[in-house]
């Protein structure tokens, strides 16, 4: 059947094939070594803080070092991928993270062990946008949600081999000293294996056609990409591009950035300040555990909470609606801390506590960390995609350093009931600021962003059966 389509309109009613599942592997073997290096930082502190005899300010810094310098990592690489492209850059923020992890397990000491984390987080940070934007935007519309939360949740695996890593290498008598440099180094390994996969990525057909102009190379890049899937012919017309300035100034867009990028930081906030500090709260909850048994039980946690949530998120999210998804996250896994935090005795009787944190994990997975993520990544204009997701997962990852960086002033100061009270106040604001946003569900990106100017009309076929 043939019809006069723009490249975007034919991206939007594309049926799913391979050249979607081999961009969703692309960018999710990103994703995965995000997770395992973000998160196999907690396990290594166990072990680092003893042997260098680190104060608890010096925790707090190692812990979260690479966090703020992902806020660095997703403003610069979101920016220039709006300016030269989604190509050029991509590649060049996972070997960042492979250098960064190789260094990170050779630190002679505490300082430079924070410097090589920082290096590595503007690598992590870079992923966030690239990733996030490059799969939406090879997305259609009826399936973009779970195309963009199948990527993500390859942080899922991340999470789960973290522990496996640290209980195997502490388990087979491996010298500490060594067994924490091995968990940072191993890193390096899944980077280095997607750089080639994403330098072989082809460029945005959506940027080539709505930013450049470029509609014939657009409509040659979709064609050989989707293996036939999607032929487009013909030439579209260049759409003018958002300044920084035009975008920054413009209420509409200053309203969804408010609600990416704030729902997103008081996510992170709560997430990563439990997430990397759980071997830490176990702890509190019951002293005797040893690292083994703590990793043990993070790893359970993991296996059985959060692995459905990331799960059952991307199969559902088109289907129960990107917004609504994240308010129930939100409500459900604010409703759990405050639990944790006013249940008397609650914080002093593993089994009852690791059954609500467990279930704070689910709707975590299964509501705002999976959906920021994805909305962060259709609601702006083309020429403004990565700069805004990447503003957003800037913002994001300073609540994230933040979280991490006072949990262990807080739980000190406040106790652990105490410290998780506060962590509800902010999931309750998250649920707030998710109202301002617009439901993207079963919408283009064109008509969400309102820049809905597609490129001249171009002749299309489509060959071929969804997968």
């Amino acid at each position: 059947m043939s019809q006069n389509q723009s490249v975007a309109e034919a991206l939007n009613e594309a049926p799913l094939g391979l050249f979607h599942l081999r961009a969703v592997i692309t960018a999710g073997l990103g994703f995965f070594t995000d997770a395992y290096d973000l998160f196999i930082i907690g396990a290594a502190l166990s072990v680092i803080k003893t042997q260098w005899h680190l104060t608890s300010t010096q925790v707090g810094w190692v812990g979260s070092a690479t966090l703020i310098a992902t806020f660095v990592g997703a403003f610069l690489f979101g920016r220039l991928a709006d300016v030269y492209g989604r190509k050029k850059l991509y590649g060049w923020e996972a070997g960042i993270m492979a250098v960064g992890a190789i260094l990170s397990a050779f630190a002679p000491n505490v300082t430079w062990l924070i410097i090589f984390r920082i290096l590595m987080g503007v690598g992590i940070g870079g992923d966030y946008p690239t990733s996030a934007v490059i799969m939406s935007e090879f997305s259609n519309t009826k399936d973009r949600g779970k195309t963009v939360g199948m990527v993500f949740s390859m942080q899922a695996l991340g999470t789960l081999v973290g522990p496996v890593v640290a209980i195997t290498l502490l388990g087979a008598g491996i010298p500490d000293h060594i067994a924490w440099r091995l968990m940072l180094g191993l890193g390096a390994i899944p980077a280095l294996a997607v750089i080639y996969l994403r330098r072989t990525l082809p460029e945005s057909p959506r940027y080539l056609a709505q930013v450049r102009g470029d509609g014939a190379q657009a409509a040659k890049s979709i064609r050989e990409y989707s293996d036939g899937l999607v032929t487009v012919d013909g030439a579209a017309s260049r759409v003018n591009r958002m300044t920084f300035g035009q975008f920054i100034t413009n209420p509409k867009y200053l309203l969804m950035l408010l609600g990416t990028a704030g729902t997103w930081f008081v996510f992170d906030y709560a997430y990563y300040g439990n997430t990397i500090s759980t071997n830490a709260i176990l702890k509190l909850v019951s002293p005797h555990l040893s690292l083994i048994q703590s990793e043990s039980l993070s790893l359970m946690i993991f296996a059985i909470a959060a692995v459905p949530g990331y799960i059952l998120a991307f199969l559902s999210i088109d289907r129960i609606g990107h917004k609504r998804l994240q308010l129930i996250g939100f409500i459900v896994m604010g409703l759990m801390f405050l639990g944790i935090g006013v249940i008397p005795g609650i914080v002093s009787h593993i089994v009852p506590f690791i059954i609500l944190y467990g279930i704070s994990y689910f709707f975590a997975e299964f509501g705002p960390n999976t959906t920021t993520f994805v909305m962060a990544a259709e609601v702006f204009p083309v020429s403004m995609r990565t700069t805004g997701h990447g503003m957003s997962a800037g913002i994001a990852k300073i609540g994230a350093f933040i979280g991490v960086f006072i949990f262990p002033i807080l739980s000190h100061k406040l106790g652990l009931n105490g410290t998780l009270d506060i962590t509800f106040v902010f999931a309750l604001i998250g649920m707030l600021l998710t109202l301002v946003l617009p439901e993207p569900a079963k919408k283009s990106m064109e008509s969400i962003s309102g820049q809905d100017h597609a490129s001249s009309a171009v002749t299309r076929t489509t060959t071929a059966t969804g997968a």
